[in-house]
């Protein structure tokens, strides 16, 4: 029976035949050798086999900052979509008296400004969490990934490569929140980091994956 081997850059399982971890595509052994159970002849076509393997291998298995933002962009574009016409419902007609006072040069009155910031308020919290389920239900569901990343072959994955949870896909979009709030560094940190993680990736314990 065959003995199973560990990734060493994922840690998930894979067959001590397999050359290449078929979580993340990374190499399970090193280039030019096998293991010493194989027979000369086994050996050979082994290591041909996996040269051929490697040369077709991408040059990594993590979604890179570019790609990672063109499916952040996707994402934003299918939920301003959705949101636009809720805005143009609920906020916009409040607007409209304040902007027709301002072009007859009248100050608002405090009751039409009070009613324009409570109700973008209201607007704004019901985008949070629409687009709070979007990503979280999405990301932990059998796609992997929202829209954007089902669109560009991404998918999100723990450290071991599996499918994660409802709550960490949660901690992981509030973590983008705070990946936003300090300059946006939490996400340049994807462009620099060895496995391509941002902060919210590292608080969440998650990869981003290309397949």
């Amino acid at each position: 029976m065959a003995e199973n081997i560990f990734c060493s850059k994922c840690g998930a399982q894979n067959s001590s035949e397999s050359q290449f971890c078929q979580k993340c595509g990374a190499s399970l052994w090193p280039l030019g050798s096998v293991p010493q159970s194989t027979t000369p002849a086994h050996a050979s076509q082994l290591a041909s086999s996996q040269r051929t393997a490697y040369a077709a291998a991408p040059s990594s298995p993590y979604g890179g900052f570019w790609i990672r933002f063109l499916a952040y962009f996707i994402d934003r574009i299918i939920v301003g979509v959705v949101a636009a016409p809720f805005y143009f419902i609920m906020v916009f007609p409040r607007m409209v008296p304040i902007l027709e006072d301002a072009q007859r040069n009248q100050h608002p009155s405090p009751d039409m400004i009070e009613a324009v910031v409570g109700t973008a308020l209201t607007f704004g919290f019901f985008a949070l969490v629409g687009t709070w389920l979007y990503d979280a239900l999405l990301t932990s569901s059998a796609w992997q990934g929202t829209v954007g990343k089902k669109v560009l072959r991404l998918k999100v994955t723990d450290e071991a490569g599996n499918r994660i949870s409802f709550a960490r896909a949660t901690g992981r979009f509030f973590g983008k929140i705070l990946s936003a709030m300090i300059m946006y560094i939490g996400f340049i940190m994807i462009g620099f980091t060895d496995r391509k993680r941002g902060l919210h990736d590292m608080i969440a314990g998650t990869l981003v994956m290309k397949y």
